[in-house]
Protein backbone atom coordinates (compact mmCIF):
# COMPACT_ATOMS: atom_id res chain seq x y z
CA UNK A 1 0.00 0.00 0.00
CA UNK A 2 1.18 3.66 -0.76
CA UNK A 3 3.20 5.30 2.21
CA UNK A 4 1.97 8.24 3.66
CA UNK A 5 3.23 10.97 5.48
CA UNK A 6 2.66 12.94 8.64
CA UNK A 7 -0.41 11.08 11.14
CA UNK A 8 -3.76 12.52 10.84
CA UNK A 9 -5.11 14.78 13.78
CA UNK A 10 -7.78 11.71 14.26
CA UNK A 11 -4.74 9.45 14.85
CA UNK A 12 -4.06 11.10 17.41
CA UNK A 13 -7.42 12.67 19.18
CA UNK A 14 -9.30 9.25 18.73
CA UNK A 15 -10.70 7.99 22.09
CA UNK A 16 -10.51 4.33 20.48
CA UNK A 17 -7.47 2.55 20.05
CA UNK A 18 -6.42 -0.22 17.37
CA UNK A 19 -7.58 -3.62 18.38
CA UNK A 20 -5.17 -5.42 15.64
CA UNK A 21 -2.59 -7.79 16.53
CA UNK A 22 0.25 -9.23 14.48
CA UNK A 23 -0.34 -12.68 12.21
CA UNK A 24 1.77 -15.78 13.39
CA UNK A 25 1.46 -18.64 10.99
CA UNK A 26 -1.09 -20.27 9.00
CA UNK A 27 -4.93 -19.54 8.97
CA UNK A 28 -7.88 -21.25 7.15
CA UNK A 29 -11.13 -19.00 7.45
CA UNK A 30 -14.25 -18.52 5.36
CA UNK A 31 -13.08 -15.23 4.62
CA UNK A 32 -9.95 -13.21 4.15
CA UNK A 33 -10.01 -9.07 4.03
CA UNK A 34 -7.40 -7.05 2.73
CA UNK A 35 -7.76 -3.87 3.76
CA UNK A 36 -8.76 -2.68 7.56
CA UNK A 37 -10.96 0.38 6.45
CA UNK A 38 -14.07 0.94 6.83
CA UNK A 39 -15.72 -1.52 3.73
CA UNK A 40 -13.14 -3.91 4.91
CA UNK A 41 -14.18 -3.69 8.56
CA UNK A 42 -17.53 -3.46 8.22
CA UNK A 43 -17.25 -6.96 5.60
CA UNK A 44 -15.57 -8.51 8.51
CA UNK A 45 -17.99 -7.37 11.45
CA UNK A 46 -21.41 -8.51 9.22
CA UNK A 47 -19.59 -11.42 8.25
CA UNK A 48 -18.47 -12.76 11.71
CA UNK A 49 -22.24 -12.39 12.99
CA UNK A 50 -23.44 -13.99 10.57
CA UNK A 51 -21.24 -16.84 11.68
CA UNK A 52 -18.40 -16.92 9.01
CA UNK A 53 -14.74 -17.68 10.15
CA UNK A 54 -12.82 -14.03 9.15
CA UNK A 55 -9.26 -12.67 9.07
CA UNK A 56 -8.57 -9.20 8.41
CA UNK A 57 -5.31 -8.44 6.94
CA UNK A 58 -4.22 -4.85 7.16
CA UNK A 59 -0.66 -4.01 5.88
CA UNK A 60 -0.10 -0.97 7.99
CA UNK A 61 -2.59 0.12 11.29
CA UNK A 62 -6.25 0.37 11.38
CA UNK A 63 -7.17 3.00 9.51
CA UNK A 64 -3.73 3.82 7.94
CA UNK A 65 -5.07 5.01 4.43
CA UNK A 66 -8.37 6.91 3.56
CA UNK A 67 -10.48 5.87 6.17
CA UNK A 68 -7.99 7.17 9.06
CA UNK A 69 -7.19 10.65 6.91
CA UNK A 70 -11.27 11.39 5.99
CA UNK A 71 -12.73 14.72 6.31
CA UNK A 72 -15.19 12.96 9.10
CA UNK A 73 -17.93 13.64 6.64
CA UNK A 74 -21.03 11.45 7.12
CA UNK A 75 -22.69 12.23 4.14
CA UNK A 76 -26.35 10.98 2.59
CA UNK A 77 -25.79 9.81 -1.26
CA UNK A 78 -23.21 10.46 -4.09
CA UNK A 79 -21.52 13.08 -5.50
CA UNK A 80 -24.00 12.83 -8.00
CA UNK A 81 -27.51 14.72 -7.58
CA UNK A 82 -30.16 11.52 -7.40
CA UNK A 83 -31.50 12.21 -11.01
CA UNK A 84 -27.82 11.40 -12.51
CA UNK A 85 -27.44 8.30 -10.93
CA UNK A 86 -30.91 7.50 -12.02
CA UNK A 87 -30.04 8.38 -15.71
CA UNK A 88 -26.92 6.50 -15.36
CA UNK A 89 -27.91 3.13 -14.07
CA UNK A 90 -31.35 2.74 -14.94
CA UNK A 91 -34.43 3.98 -13.35
CA UNK A 92 -34.77 0.90 -10.96
CA UNK A 93 -31.40 -0.43 -10.02
CA UNK A 94 -30.36 4.00 -9.85
CA UNK A 95 -33.23 4.53 -7.35
CA UNK A 96 -32.69 1.56 -5.45
CA UNK A 97 -28.82 3.08 -5.16
CA UNK A 98 -29.96 6.47 -3.86
CA UNK A 99 -32.43 4.63 -1.57
CA UNK A 100 -29.43 2.50 0.29
CA UNK A 101 -27.31 5.98 0.32
CA UNK A 102 -30.08 8.13 1.48
CA UNK A 103 -30.30 5.66 4.42
CA UNK A 104 -26.69 4.63 5.29
CA UNK A 105 -26.00 7.32 7.37
CA UNK A 106 -28.85 6.14 9.96
CA UNK A 107 -27.33 3.15 9.72
CA UNK A 108 -23.63 3.87 10.51
CA UNK A 109 -25.40 5.83 13.37
CA UNK A 110 -27.22 3.35 14.29
CA UNK A 111 -23.85 0.55 14.44
CA UNK A 112 -21.76 3.37 16.25
CA UNK A 113 -25.21 3.51 18.70
CA UNK A 114 -25.18 -0.31 18.93
CA UNK A 115 -21.46 -0.95 19.38
CA UNK A 116 -20.75 2.38 21.53
CA UNK A 117 -17.67 3.58 19.50
CA UNK A 118 -16.52 6.64 20.76
CA UNK A 119 -16.32 8.77 17.55
CA UNK A 120 -17.50 12.35 18.06
CA UNK A 121 -20.60 11.74 16.68
CA UNK A 122 -22.87 14.54 16.08
CA UNK A 123 -26.18 14.50 14.44
CA UNK A 124 -26.61 18.29 13.50
CA UNK A 125 -26.19 17.60 9.13
CA UNK A 126 -24.01 18.62 6.78
CA UNK A 127 -23.93 21.65 4.77
CA UNK A 128 -23.07 21.89 1.31
CA UNK A 129 -22.10 25.59 0.32
CA UNK A 130 -22.73 27.61 -2.55
CA UNK A 131 -18.93 29.05 -3.63
CA UNK A 132 -20.81 30.95 -6.61
CA UNK A 133 -24.72 32.27 -8.01
CA UNK A 134 -23.91 28.82 -10.38
CA UNK A 135 -23.05 26.51 -7.82
CA UNK A 136 -26.54 27.86 -6.58
CA UNK A 137 -28.07 26.51 -8.78
CA UNK A 138 -27.05 23.62 -8.81
CA UNK A 139 -27.67 23.25 -5.63
CA UNK A 140 -31.30 23.96 -5.99
CA UNK A 141 -31.27 21.52 -8.94
CA UNK A 142 -30.36 18.66 -6.00
CA UNK A 143 -32.91 19.82 -3.69
CA UNK A 144 -35.67 19.62 -5.67
CA UNK A 145 -34.91 16.23 -6.71
CA UNK A 146 -34.08 15.29 -2.95
CA UNK A 147 -37.18 17.19 -1.75
CA UNK A 148 -39.64 15.17 -4.21
CA UNK A 149 -38.17 11.94 -2.97
CA UNK A 150 -39.14 13.24 0.33
CA UNK A 151 -35.38 13.30 2.00
CA UNK A 152 -34.80 16.06 4.84
CA UNK A 153 -33.02 18.43 3.06
CA UNK A 154 -33.56 22.32 2.76
CA UNK A 155 -31.58 25.07 0.64
CA UNK A 156 -30.38 27.98 2.62
CA UNK A 157 -30.23 31.40 1.38
CA UNK A 158 -27.34 33.63 1.70
CA UNK A 159 -28.03 34.94 5.46
CA UNK A 160 -29.32 31.64 6.42
CA UNK A 161 -25.94 30.04 5.23
CA UNK A 162 -24.07 32.91 6.68
CA UNK A 163 -25.79 32.06 10.28
CA UNK A 164 -24.87 28.55 9.82
CA UNK A 165 -20.94 28.87 8.68
CA UNK A 166 -20.11 32.54 10.24
CA UNK A 167 -19.21 33.33 7.23
CA UNK A 168 -20.49 35.76 4.53
CA UNK A 169 -18.60 34.27 1.90
CA UNK A 170 -21.43 31.48 0.54
CA UNK A 171 -24.13 32.54 -1.63
CA UNK A 172 -26.37 29.99 0.19
CA UNK A 173 -26.31 25.85 0.50
CA UNK A 174 -27.95 22.71 1.26
CA UNK A 175 -28.78 21.42 5.03
CA UNK A 176 -29.21 18.02 4.66
CA UNK A 177 -30.62 16.44 8.23
CA UNK A 178 -29.01 12.92 7.38
CA UNK A 179 -26.23 13.32 8.13
CA UNK A 180 -23.50 14.49 11.19
CA UNK A 181 -19.48 14.29 11.02
CA UNK A 182 -17.39 12.14 13.17
CA UNK A 183 -13.84 11.46 14.53
CA UNK A 184 -13.03 8.88 11.23
CA UNK A 185 -10.04 7.45 12.67
CA UNK A 186 -12.22 6.53 16.24
CA UNK A 187 -14.87 5.17 14.05
CA UNK A 188 -12.73 2.96 12.11
CA UNK A 189 -10.95 1.62 14.96
CA UNK A 190 -14.65 0.96 16.66
CA UNK A 191 -15.44 -1.13 14.11
CA UNK A 192 -12.36 -3.04 14.44
CA UNK A 193 -13.41 -3.61 17.79
CA UNK A 194 -16.65 -4.75 17.25
CA UNK A 195 -15.33 -7.03 13.95
CA UNK A 196 -13.12 -8.58 17.10
CA UNK A 197 -15.85 -8.78 19.28
CA UNK A 198 -18.26 -10.69 16.51
CA UNK A 199 -15.53 -13.31 16.46
CA UNK A 200 -13.38 -11.82 13.12
CA UNK A 201 -9.23 -12.16 13.15
CA UNK A 202 -7.86 -8.56 13.04
CA UNK A 203 -4.10 -8.71 12.25
CA UNK A 204 -2.06 -5.45 11.26
CA UNK A 205 1.55 -4.86 10.40
CA UNK A 206 0.80 -7.81 7.64
CA UNK A 207 1.49 -6.93 4.01
CA UNK A 208 -0.16 -9.34 1.53
CA UNK A 209 2.36 -10.32 -1.42
CA UNK A 210 0.15 -12.30 -3.44
CA UNK A 211 -3.04 -14.17 -4.14
CA UNK A 212 -3.28 -17.29 -5.20
CA UNK A 213 -6.28 -19.79 -6.71
CA UNK A 214 -6.52 -23.97 -4.15
CA UNK A 215 -8.86 -26.20 -4.00
CA UNK A 216 -10.31 -24.69 -1.30
CA UNK A 217 -10.74 -21.24 -2.87
CA UNK A 218 -7.87 -18.67 -2.44
CA UNK A 219 -4.52 -18.89 -0.63
CA UNK A 220 -3.39 -15.02 0.51
CA UNK A 221 0.03 -14.62 1.23
CA UNK A 222 2.53 -12.71 3.44
CA UNK A 223 5.50 -12.31 5.20
CA UNK A 224 3.81 -13.67 8.53
CA UNK A 225 2.10 -16.67 7.10
CA UNK A 226 -0.37 -17.74 4.31
CA UNK A 227 -4.33 -16.94 4.97
CA UNK A 228 -6.58 -19.88 3.40
CA UNK A 229 -9.48 -18.36 2.58
CA UNK A 230 -12.92 -19.94 0.37
CA UNK A 231 -13.43 -16.11 -0.68
CA UNK A 232 -11.76 -13.25 -0.49
CA UNK A 233 -12.75 -9.14 -0.62
CA UNK A 234 -10.05 -6.60 -1.80
CA UNK A 235 -11.03 -3.79 0.21
CA UNK A 236 -7.88 -1.77 -0.58
CA UNK A 237 -9.92 1.15 -2.50
CA UNK A 238 -6.85 3.94 -3.41
CA UNK A 239 -4.78 2.22 -1.66
CA UNK A 240 -4.68 -1.17 -3.60
CA UNK A 241 -1.14 -0.80 -4.94
CA UNK A 242 0.03 -3.81 -7.44
CA UNK A 243 -1.71 -6.63 -5.21
CA UNK A 244 -3.69 -7.71 -8.24
CA UNK A 245 -2.92 -6.96 -11.59
CA UNK A 246 -4.82 -3.63 -13.10
CA UNK A 247 -6.63 -2.76 -10.62
CA UNK A 248 -4.85 0.58 -9.93
CA UNK A 249 -5.46 1.72 -12.95
CA UNK A 250 -8.79 1.60 -12.70
CA UNK A 251 -9.00 4.50 -11.40
CA UNK A 252 -7.51 7.94 -10.74
CA UNK A 253 -5.78 8.55 -7.37
CA UNK A 254 -6.69 12.14 -5.96
CA UNK A 255 -5.01 13.36 -2.85
CA UNK A 256 -7.01 15.37 0.01
CA UNK A 257 -5.03 17.25 2.26
CA UNK A 258 -6.43 18.70 5.73
CA UNK A 259 -4.23 21.54 7.96
CA UNK A 260 -6.09 21.53 11.66
CA UNK A 261 -5.91 24.43 14.10
CA UNK A 262 -4.73 24.65 17.71
CA UNK A 263 -8.18 24.59 19.79
CA UNK A 264 -9.25 27.78 19.76
CA UNK A 265 -12.15 27.78 22.19
CA UNK A 266 -14.44 30.71 22.15
CA UNK A 267 -13.10 32.41 19.63
CA UNK A 268 -14.57 29.80 16.95
CA UNK A 269 -18.00 30.11 18.87
CA UNK A 270 -20.01 31.69 15.96
CA UNK A 271 -18.42 29.65 13.73
CA UNK A 272 -20.30 26.48 12.51
CA UNK A 273 -21.94 26.87 15.88
CA UNK A 274 -23.97 23.67 15.33
CA UNK A 275 -20.89 21.91 14.40
CA UNK A 276 -22.56 20.83 10.97
CA UNK A 277 -19.00 19.85 8.69
CA UNK A 278 -19.57 21.75 5.17
CA UNK A 279 -18.21 21.50 1.69
CA UNK A 280 -18.23 23.80 -1.50
CA UNK A 281 -19.34 23.77 -4.98
CA UNK A 282 -16.65 24.62 -6.29
CA UNK A 283 -14.17 22.61 -9.37
CA UNK A 284 -11.62 22.00 -6.77
CA UNK A 285 -13.43 21.42 -3.65
CA UNK A 286 -12.50 22.50 -0.03
CA UNK A 287 -13.61 21.37 3.46
CA UNK A 288 -14.52 22.26 6.80
CA UNK A 289 -15.29 21.56 10.19
CA UNK A 290 -14.59 21.97 14.01
CA UNK A 291 -14.05 19.09 15.77
CA UNK A 292 -14.78 18.39 19.80
CA UNK A 293 -11.91 20.35 21.22
CA UNK A 294 -12.47 23.47 19.02
CA UNK A 295 -9.99 22.99 16.11
CA UNK A 296 -10.76 24.58 13.27
CA UNK A 297 -10.01 21.68 9.73
CA UNK A 298 -9.58 22.97 6.50
CA UNK A 299 -8.35 21.10 3.43
CA UNK A 300 -8.75 20.76 -0.44
CA UNK A 301 -7.93 18.55 -3.23
CA UNK A 302 -4.18 18.03 -3.70
CA UNK A 303 -1.19 16.76 -1.53
CA UNK A 304 0.17 18.40 1.78
CA UNK A 305 3.09 20.37 0.50
CA UNK A 306 5.64 22.04 2.86
CA UNK A 307 5.66 21.53 6.85
CA UNK A 308 5.19 24.14 9.15
CA UNK A 309 4.61 27.61 7.36
CA UNK A 310 4.51 25.93 4.12
CA UNK A 311 2.40 26.15 1.46
CA UNK A 312 -0.19 24.14 2.49
CA UNK A 313 -0.43 26.15 6.07
CA UNK A 314 -0.27 29.09 3.87
CA UNK A 315 -3.61 28.41 1.88
CA UNK A 316 -5.31 27.31 5.05
CA UNK A 317 -4.27 30.94 6.88
CA UNK A 318 -5.13 32.49 3.79
CA UNK A 319 -8.66 30.64 3.33
CA UNK A 320 -9.50 31.14 7.35
CA UNK A 321 -8.30 34.97 6.66
CA UNK A 322 -10.79 35.18 4.14
CA UNK A 323 -13.63 33.36 5.60
CA UNK A 324 -13.43 34.82 8.71
CA UNK A 325 -11.33 38.34 8.93
CA UNK A 326 -12.59 38.80 12.29
CA UNK A 327 -11.10 35.26 13.62
CA UNK A 328 -7.31 36.53 13.44
CA UNK A 329 -4.32 35.13 13.23
CA UNK A 330 -4.36 30.97 14.11
CA UNK A 331 -1.79 28.75 15.00
CA UNK A 332 -1.61 25.12 13.51
CA UNK A 333 -1.37 21.49 15.14
CA UNK A 334 -0.74 19.20 12.22
CA UNK A 335 -1.58 18.88 8.66
CA UNK A 336 -1.54 15.57 6.40
CA UNK A 337 -3.49 14.04 3.35
CA UNK A 338 -5.31 10.93 2.07
CA UNK A 339 -5.68 9.74 -1.35
CA UNK A 340 -9.38 9.00 -2.88
CA UNK A 341 -10.10 6.88 -5.75
CA UNK A 342 -11.85 8.80 -8.24
CA UNK A 343 -13.12 7.54 -11.58
CA UNK A 344 -15.07 9.26 -14.46
CA UNK A 345 -18.23 8.03 -13.55
CA UNK A 346 -18.34 9.29 -9.80
CA UNK A 347 -19.88 6.15 -8.49
CA UNK A 348 -18.90 3.33 -6.55
CA UNK A 349 -18.27 0.09 -8.66
CA UNK A 350 -18.10 -3.47 -7.08
CA UNK A 351 -15.94 -5.97 -8.86
CA UNK A 352 -15.71 -9.41 -9.16
CA UNK A 353 -12.16 -10.06 -10.21
CA UNK A 354 -12.41 -13.73 -10.14
CA UNK A 355 -15.00 -16.13 -8.63
CA UNK A 356 -14.62 -15.77 -5.14
CA UNK A 357 -12.26 -12.43 -5.43
CA UNK A 358 -14.23 -9.40 -4.77
CA UNK A 359 -13.31 -5.42 -4.19
CA UNK A 360 -16.21 -2.59 -3.95
CA UNK A 361 -13.73 0.36 -4.91
CA UNK A 362 -13.93 4.17 -6.25
CA UNK A 363 -16.02 6.11 -3.46
CA UNK A 364 -15.25 9.08 -5.05
CA UNK A 365 -14.77 10.96 -1.60
CA UNK A 366 -17.69 9.69 -0.22
CA UNK A 367 -15.96 6.46 2.11
CA UNK A 368 -17.45 6.49 5.19
CA UNK A 369 -21.42 5.55 4.95
CA UNK A 370 -20.96 4.05 1.37
CA UNK A 371 -18.03 2.17 2.42
CA UNK A 372 -19.92 0.63 5.83
CA UNK A 373 -23.36 -0.35 3.57
CA UNK A 374 -21.33 -1.74 0.78
CA UNK A 375 -19.49 -3.94 3.46
CA UNK A 376 -22.64 -5.29 5.25
CA UNK A 377 -23.70 -6.42 1.43
CA UNK A 378 -20.69 -7.56 0.48
CA UNK A 379 -20.70 -10.01 3.62
CA UNK A 380 -24.56 -10.80 2.82
CA UNK A 381 -23.22 -11.97 -0.25
CA UNK A 382 -20.45 -14.08 1.00
CA UNK A 383 -22.93 -15.49 3.69
CA UNK A 384 -24.91 -17.10 0.72
CA UNK A 385 -26.98 -14.05 -0.79
CA UNK A 386 -27.33 -13.36 -4.54
CA UNK A 387 -24.77 -10.47 -6.69
CA UNK A 388 -28.57 -9.05 -7.87
CA UNK A 389 -28.92 -7.84 -4.22
CA UNK A 390 -25.55 -5.94 -4.29
CA UNK A 391 -26.08 -2.01 -4.39
CA UNK A 392 -24.58 -2.10 -7.80
CA UNK A 393 -24.22 -4.11 -10.23
CA UNK A 394 -21.04 -6.08 -10.44
CA UNK A 395 -18.56 -5.63 -13.14
CA UNK A 396 -15.44 -7.12 -14.07
CA UNK A 397 -12.09 -4.35 -13.38
CA UNK A 398 -11.83 -1.99 -16.03
CA UNK A 399 -8.91 0.12 -16.70
CA UNK A 400 -9.51 4.16 -16.24
CA UNK A 401 -8.72 6.11 -19.49
CA UNK A 402 -5.03 8.31 -19.24
CA UNK A 403 -5.72 7.63 -15.59
CA UNK A 404 -1.76 8.15 -15.49
CA UNK A 405 -2.08 11.25 -17.31
CA UNK A 406 -5.28 12.75 -15.73
CA UNK A 407 -3.20 12.17 -11.92
CA UNK A 408 -0.43 14.14 -12.96
CA UNK A 409 -2.87 16.85 -14.39
CA UNK A 410 -4.75 16.86 -11.38
CA UNK A 411 -1.29 17.19 -9.13
CA UNK A 412 -0.46 20.08 -11.17
CA UNK A 413 -3.70 21.59 -10.59
CA UNK A 414 -4.26 21.39 -7.24
CA UNK A 415 -0.71 22.51 -6.25
CA UNK A 416 -0.90 25.46 -8.73
CA UNK A 417 -4.56 26.61 -6.35
CA UNK A 418 -2.04 25.95 -3.76
CA UNK A 419 -0.53 28.74 -4.23
CA UNK A 420 -2.77 30.94 -6.33
CA UNK A 421 -4.89 31.23 -2.73
CA UNK A 422 -2.11 31.51 -0.40
CA UNK A 423 -1.34 34.77 -2.01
Amino acid sequence: MTGQPAKSLWDTTARETDPGLPLEGDVTVDLAVVGGGYTGLSTALHAAEKGLRVCVLEARQIGHGGSGRNVGLLNAGLWLPPQDVRAQLGERQGARLVDILGEAPAYVMSLIERHQIRCELTRSGTIHAAHSPKGLKDLQRRVREWERLGAPVRLLSKDEASGLIGSDAFFGGLLDARAGTLNPMGYVRGLARAARAAGARIHTGVEVSALRRNSYGWTVETGHGNVTASKVVLATNAYSGNLWPGLNASFVPIDFFQVATRPLGERVARILPERQGLWDTGTIMFSLRRDAENRLIIGSMGSLIGGSGGLSQRWAARQLSRLFPSLGAVEFETAWHGQIAMNAEHMPRIHRLEQGLYTPIGYNGRGIAPGTVFGKAIADLIAGGDEADLPMPVTGAKRERMAGLKAGFYRAVFSANQVIKSI
